[in-house]
């Protein structure tokens, strides 16, 4: 891949954010993204969201141009990729020299998994060179530069309650129940329609107009290059969320957008390095992202992870408490279309052994469609959850030693006699590995954890503390 990695820098030198563009509608606005490899390969991705002003013509309001202004240079990334242009030329707006180092260690960090599954090469100072070359009267706004036009004007309006970015997974229905108490004044948060989030958040309490569904559309030029053979992998998803969310709850008046992200986010997935799929969704990224959004764009809209306090494990505890969320939640990227988990996966594994010890391991196996435990084709997949094998796998999942303790945890119960088992073969197979007995008497640091390095606002604290502990 690095030849071919050459090969495509060396055929388009320059990748360009000619501009963007917003377009108000009475209860909506749209957003659309021009880049470009030069005249031959344009993308024009466009998004769409909800507003809750009808009297507020968005095209020329100060916040909103540069959160969608911002929206783009993290948009770019999925479309750079493909051909890893060594030039990245900004004509959309001004950045100075502080944000083009911060942009540039985002895109190198939440590129980490790309690089290193298609055997890239390289390094943050040479992967690419940003340019900026807006023309025009560059707009400043209390000394901030923001784009080439003029005349902005600001809104102010009050921010009250939540808008909660919804995924259908346990992560974000244990931020819905741990937000419980303010329900009447959240909004949950969706990047394009998905059944088990709809349904999660339905179950949670929040009817049709509480759902906030934003509408992302791929240009299909990028789909087209990606069957010519050009790059494709993972980019930092949980970044155009963040920037996409902060956008969503400005335009709703919402204070906060409340992640939910937890701690075993901020380890790598490749021992010894930086590679880290969750990367833009560890504390590292929160930290940065609230950083630059307070000095760059300043929405006074409040961006953090409720459970960045908490283990994979607590987690997992709090969830099996809310037994109505069992046969609708979904968190399996690969069976995502068909609205199921498909049982083979990384992170359908890694869900089942986490709550082993908290649900029956009988009723797992209707939840999922599967017994996953007493499946032997699993166990290279088991080997990488619990640290045999030299790399985690690139999913979303916890930590080798919170999937250890799971397991430790299950397989007491069930030679203990609290639950009626027969002990799964992966786990006979774990016993045999000697794993077993380094972890039965570790004390389980991850019942009672708590992670101080956190932005948890203080007014949510008392409450997150009571019910997780």
């Amino acid at each position: 891949m690095q030849n071919k990695f050459r090969e495509l820098r060396e055929k388009h030198p320059s990748f360009i954010y000619e501009k963007y563009e917003i377009i108000d509608h009475v209860d909506k606005i749209t957003l659309k993204f021009y880049f470009n490899f030069g005249e031959d390969i344009k993308f024009t991705p466009i998004w769409e969201f909800k507003k809750k002003h009808s009297e507020i013509n968005y095209e020329k309001e100060a916040i909103v141009n540069k959160l969608a202004f911002n929206l783009g240079l993290v948009e770019l990334i999925s479309y750079w990729k493909c051909a890893c242009s060594p030039r990245v030329i900004i004509k959309a707006g001004f950045i100075d020299e502080k944000q083009i180092k911060w942009w540039k260690n985002q895109y190198y960090l939440g590129l980490g998994e790309f690089f290193y599954t298609n055997g890239i090469e390289t390094n943050e100072e040479d992967f690419m060179k940003v340019e900026v070359a807006c023309e025009g009267n560059t707009f400043i706004e209390e000394g901030k530069p923001l784009s080439v036009n003029s005349d902005f004007f600001h809104t102010e309006y009050e921010k009250t309650g939540c808008m909660i970015p919804i995924g259908g997974g346990k992560d974000s229905i244990v931020t819905l129940e741990l937000l419980s108490d303010r329900k009447s004044n959240n909004l949950c948060f969706m990047i394009n329609k998905k059944e088990a989030s709809e349904r999660c958040a339905t179950v949670a309490g929040y009817d049709e107009k509480d759902i906030q569904i934003v509408k992302r559309s791929l240009d299909a030029n990028l789909l087209a290059l990606n069957k010519e053979g050009y790059l494709n992998g993972h980019t930092p998803f949980s970044a155009i969320v963040a920037f996409s969310s902060v956008l969503a709850a400005y335009l709703t008046d919402k204070q906060y957008v409340v992640l939910s992200n937890e701690a075993s986010a901020n380890e790598s997935t490749v021992e010894g390095t930086e590679v880290n799929h969750q990367y833009s969704k560890s504390f590292k990224f929160e930290s940065d992202f609230v950083g630059y959004e307070a000095e760059y764009i300043d929405s006074k809209v409040h961006y953090f992870s409720l459970l960045r306090p908490f283990s994979e494990l607590q987690i997992a505890k709090y969830f099996a408490s809310h037994e109505k969320y069992y046969d609708i939640f979904r968190s399996c990227n690969v069976g995502s279309k068909k609205d199921q988990w498909c049982g083979h996966c990384p992170k359908c594994l890694f869900v089942y052994i986490i709550l082993s010890p908290f649900i029956a391991l009988e009723r797992l196996q209707e939840i999922f469609g599967s017994d996953m435990l007493n499946d032997e084709s699993m166990i290279p997949i088991f080997d990488q959850l619990i640290g045999i094998a030299p790399e985690k796998p690139f999913e979303c999942v916890g930590t080798c030693d919170e999937g250890n303790t799971a397991i430790c945890m299950t397989i007491d119960q069930i030679e203990s006699g609290k639950q009626d088992v027969k002990l799964p073969k992966l786990y006979e197979y774990y016993k045999s590995k000697g794993l077993y007995n380094s972890f039965e008497n570790r004390e389980n640091p991850y019942v009672k954890y708590y992670n101080l390095e956190n932005q948890v606002p203080l007014e949510f604290v008392n409450r997150i503390r009571e019910l997780m502990l």
